[in-house]
């Protein structure tokens, strides 16, 4: 079966998250596997909330494709039925089209060609579509990795999270995701003292103190990290754009700015580059005629690999001062794999080579979140793909998450061809 079929046919089956209902992309694909002998189970640690593992192979070596089957509630206004895994004008539309049933498609397409084909492999592909991972993963690679670890357990795994490629000055570049940050979610909580408003030089305002300890994030400028991955990248794309500037802490900015790329991907290099923290939540007071004794803010704060929580509470507290109680809320670690490998090697040749004339592969870190946290966490190395096809549009990057998202069926054969490359030759 194609890949665009088997995506089609998976877009068709609403898996948007809440509620899930992941079991029945699960059994679709299973049925799928079944049919040319590969091994299949399905883990369901809630009703409806299954994930597939598939096993396919023998031998000493394991590799394991990862992916998952929820998607984000499509919403309205769409231009097409979000569910309908519409086939036309060489693309597929419909919600999960490029996050992640693609990815799925294409990992499921690539066993079964292996299959029929007839491939002899000395090692096993594992396939893991999971559940959940759209609201954190824990009902599916979360589930997975503490209960059923050994079961997924492989020298490295293939996942979403890198971008999709970009093209500057005609040199196509391809992304390995090497690494996410962590997340620090804080509460900052102040106290004063409540008065009548009328006079409210009585109390002290803890809105008012709020707001300057608000201020203070705002002008904060956190320390600049360049981890040896992060500068690779930085100099390739300084040298394709003719920039002779060294990456270095105090001139990172500047070089950001010079590379003239589109916003979206210059922020998220600078996101890449340090902590970042932003106060989302802010809230305080209960009359207008009262002030207020209590103001409340929480912040979203992520971290680099090689930070932590006593670096994050430092931070804050040289920042605002013990006047302002600070509480980690939720907190993960940054995860980590190294470039310096032969599956990262193994995988960067083979994108040159399918990808084309010129094609380079580098390594870059996510400022988000896949279930590669959970796989890292696990001792499982793990990279992100975003492989399109040379001459994708882009404009089906904001579709991610957005409305009317597609993706093209050259591009969703390109990963197909990848997968099953990478497995022939890793296993072999």
């Amino acid at each position: 079966m194609i890949p665009e079929k088997i995506l089609s046919e998976l877009i068709q089956i609403n898996t948007s998250n809440p509620p899930g209902n992941e079991t029945a992309a699960a059994r679709y694909l299973a049925e799928l596997l079944q049919q040319v002998g590969i091994d299949c189970e399905i883990i369901e640690p809630a009703a409806g909330r299954g994930s597939l593992i598939a096993r396919f192979g023998a031998g000493p070596r394991k590799l394991l494709y990862i992916s998952h089957l929820d998607v984000v509630p499509a919403g309205d206004d769409w231009d097409f039925e979000p569910f309908s895994g519409k086939i036309e004008g060489g693309t597929i539309h419909g919600r999960g089209a490029i996050d992640c049933k693609d990815l799925a498609a294409a990992q499921v397409c690539a066993a079964l060609e292996l299959a029929r084909e007839g491939v002899s492999l000395n090692g096993e592909l594992i396939i893991a579509a999971t559940a959940d991972e759209e609201l954190g993963g824990e009902l599916g690679a979360g589930y997975l990795t503490a209960n059923c670890l050994e079961k997924i357990r492989a020298d490295f795994a293939v996942n979403e999270g890198a971008p999709h490629p970009l093209l500057i000055k005609g040199q196509p570049l391809y992304f390995i995701q090497v690494g996410e940050k962590g997340t620090a979610w804080s509460k900052l909580t102040v106290r004063g003292v409540s008065c009548h408003g009328s006079m409210p030089a009585l109390g002290d305002n803890a809105v008012v103190r709020m707001s300057r300890a608000v201020a203070a994030l705002a002008e904060y400028e956190p320390e600049i990290v360049l981890i040896p991955e992060l500068l690779a990248l930085l100099r390739e794309l300084s040298r394709i754009r003719g920039l002779e500037m060294e990456p270095t802490p105090d001139n990172i900015d500047e070089l950001l700015e010079a590379l003239e790329l589109e916003r979206d991907f210059t922020e998220m290099l600078r996101a890449m580059t340090r902590m970042t923290i932003s106060p989302n939540i802010i809230g305080g007071g209960v009359s207008t005629n009262i002030v207020p004794d209590l103001c409340e803010s929480e912040l979203d704060i992520r971290i680099l690999p090689g930070q932590n929580a006593d670096y994050v509470l430092q931070e804050l507290f040289k920042l605002l001062g013990a006047g302002v109680e600070t509480v980690l809320t939720e907190y993960r670690e940054p995860t980590f794999t190294s470039s310096q490998t032969e599956p990262y090697r193994l995988m960067a040749g083979l994108t040159g080579e399918l990808a084309g004339p010129g094609a380079v592969c580098l390594p870059i870190i996510s400022t988000g979140s896949t279930d590669s946290k959970y796989l890292r966490e696990a001792g499982i190395p793990a990279y992100g793909i975003g492989h399109m096809a040379p001459d994708y549009d882009p404009a089906v990057s904001a579709t991610m998450h957005g409305r009317n998202e597609r993706i093209d069926i050259k591009s969703l054969r390109l990963k197909t061809d990848f997968l099953k490359e990478l497995a022939r030759r890793y296993l072999a």
